[in-house]
This record gives C-alpha cells, structure tokens and sequence, in this order.
C-alpha cells in the first residue's frame, strides 16, 4: 500500500506568513502535522493598517523560517514532501509574489510538483478538512479583504450567490476602530469595547436590506459611525469611554443583522444543502457566530465554524487545497504567476468592477 501523500503548504496573501504540513487520509480528507503562522501585527501597528511594501518584505524574511519550523514541528525533512502548495492569489501582490517565488525555489530544488492555490479556495474548502462537510454547502467567507456568498458543490466548483459591493466587513471594523480611537487590529478593538455598549442607542442604517438578493454593502455603515462620531465630539467636545462602547456595539449589531439576513436569504435559495459554514478572520466575532449559527439552526441545517486559527489566514488551508487540486491531477509548473485579482466564479459579474488585470476577486 502506497504512502499517504504528505504536502507542504505556504501563505503570504496579506499580513501573515504560513506554513504548514498536511499528510492526506483515505476519506477525502487530511491529518494537519503542523500549522505555523507569522504575524505581522506589531510591524504594521504604527500605521492604522496594512502597508503592502513593509508585509512584502517581511514575508521574504519569513517565509524560509516558518518553512523550517512546520518541518520541525511535523517530525519531517524536506524530502518527505510530494508536493508544495502556495497562494497564488488573490492578495497584495507583493507578499503573493514572495510565497510564489519561495514555493518555486522549493519545487525546483526539491524535483517536487508545485500547485498554485486561490486563497479564498483555500478558506472556501476548510470546513471539508476541519469536519468533513459534505458537499454542497453554503460558505460565508467574511474577512478583511473579502465578503462572499458561495455554494460549494466540489473542490473546484463555486457558485457566487451575492458578495459586498464595497468595503468587506473585516475592512469596515479595522476602519471604524481607526475612527474611534481604538487599536488594530479593528475586529477584536471593537468587539471588546462593544460588551459594555448599548447597540440600541444610535440609529445606524442596515444597508442593501431593502433589496432583494444576497449582494452587501458596509461602506455607509462606516461613514454613518462617522457622523454620529463628529456629532458627539461636536456637542461634548470629546468622546466619552461610553460613547465609544455604544458606538461598538451599534455597529457591530449592524453588521450582525445584515449578515444574518442575508445569509437566511441565501440559504432559502439553494435547496439541498448539507450546511452553513463560516470562514475568514471576521468569523471569531463571537456576537456574528451567534447570529449565524441561530440562522442555520432556523434553516435545519449545521453550522460549522472552524477553530480560529483556521478561520483566518493560514496555510493549512492552502495545503488542502492544494492536496485537493494535487489528487485531481491538476499541477502547476514554474510559469506559475501571483495573482492580485483571482475570483473563484469567474462566470459571475465582478461586484466592484474590474480593470486590466480582471474581475477582482
């Protein structure tokens, strides 16, 4: 009988660098041997943000030391490994290009087939690996960078349902933590300080909810906590620790009840599900799980939400993927390109639009 498979699996789309080691199971599934992840949190600190030129260059100096301790921590040498996979978009293309370039050298230096991998793929396929979740499936991918609706029918088969037309949820919460004061990242700032809120305070809008279909938007929701934000400072000359906290709280009730909506409507729409699963950084907020998984419950159907550390970016996911695209035969060769843009439906109209590079993801 034949060895398992044993793939190598690299992550540098945004701010974190990963590596990890999968070794495949005979049921479709696969055994995660290690999982290293590199934050880039304090480098980017001082900025409000992510700065693509710092992240690029850190993922260049990271990358060969994450590959040695996912090494080290699954009990194996580089020569083990039959295959490496890698995100080859979509992201900020100067850490896509660094993890590129790292798997390429590997691959060549190893005589081992490479696989480039869509990141959101990558995220898209985790509740397979994490609780084997039959196909097909709706998948809520919400983080920083992203917000889509897909239906999950194969590891290579994604149907677009609805997505957000404008800033992602992730990418809303780091903007109003910026607008409030608070650090980043904005995800954890504003959840923490949104326990001691009162999110019926403000009136804040609830947008696209009055329009059929499952398309989103949270660009007005952040320039609504703008205005109430100048109103107060206006009127009190200053916010109050208290001020801040209803803030939290509306906004995050806000995003909690579009994203329920929403997902409700998705799901009456996609008859023979197996489940509702959730993914992406934005997917540790405990009071939008809460929210999703009541939708579910009302649907009849599961909900799987995977630990955190696989929820946000990371490179377990990207070896699956790649484990996946590996086992159907699919292999890439060293004119593998990074890709900024890479949507998963490319038969679905771009929500944002697209230029000369194509559709964004």
């Amino acid at each position: 009988m034949p060895a398992p498979l044993i793939i190598l699996g690299l992550e540098s789309s945004c701010d974190d660098t990963g590596a990890a080691v999968l070794r495949a199971r005979a049921c479709g599934r696969a055994d995660i041997l290690s999982n290293v992840v590199a934050s880039q949190t304090d480098l980017h600190a001082a900025f409000g943000g992510v700065v693509p030129e710092i992240a690029a260059r850190a993922h260049a100096e990271k990358l060969d030391l994450v590959v040695e301790q996912a090494m080290a921590c699954a009990g194996l040498a580089l020569s083990d490994i039959d295959a490496i996979a890698v995100t080859a978009g979509p992201g900020l293309i100067g850490g896509v290009l660094s993890g590129v370039m790292a798997a390429k050298g590997l691959a060549m230096g190893l005589g081992k087939p490479l696989v480039g991998v869509n990141h959101l793929a990558g995220h898209a396929l985790t509740p397979v690996l994490t609780d084997g979740l039959a196909y097909p499936y709706l998948m809520l991918l919400v983080s920083g960078g992203h917000c889509q609706f897909l239906r999950v029918d194969g590891p290579d088969r994604f149907r677009r349902l609805g997505g957000t037309i404008d800033d992602a949820p992730g990418e809303a919460f780091d903007k109003v933590a910026r607008l409030l004061g608070l650090p980043q990242p904005g995800g954890p700032s504003v959840e923490a300080a949104a326990q001691a809120g009162d999110p019926a305070r403000f009136d804040l809008p609830r947008p696209l909810l009055d329009r059929p279909g499952c398309d989103l938007s949270f660009s007005g929701l952040k320039t609504a906590v703008l205005r109430v934000r100048d109103d107060l400072i206006a009127a009190r000359s200053g916010l109050s620790e208290q001020d801040r906290a209803d803030l939290c709280a509306g906004f995050q009730a806000a995003v909690a009840d579009v994203l329920a909506v929403k997902s409700a409507r998705a799901l009456a729409g996609e008859p023979g599900l197996s489940g509702f699963a959730v993914a992406g950084g934005v997917a540790a907020n405990r009071v939008l799980r809460a929210r999703l998984q009541a939708v579910a419950r009302q649907a009849g159907l599961p909900f799987v939400a995977p630990p955190l550390a696989l929820c946000t970016d990371n490179a377990a996911m990207i070896a699956f993927a790649g484990l996946l695209a590996f086992q159907a035969g699919r292999i890439d060769d060293l004119t593998l390109s990074a890709r900024p843009r890479w949507p998963l439906d490319d038969r679905a109209a771009p929500l944002i639009g697209s230029g000369k590079k194509g559709a964004k993801a």
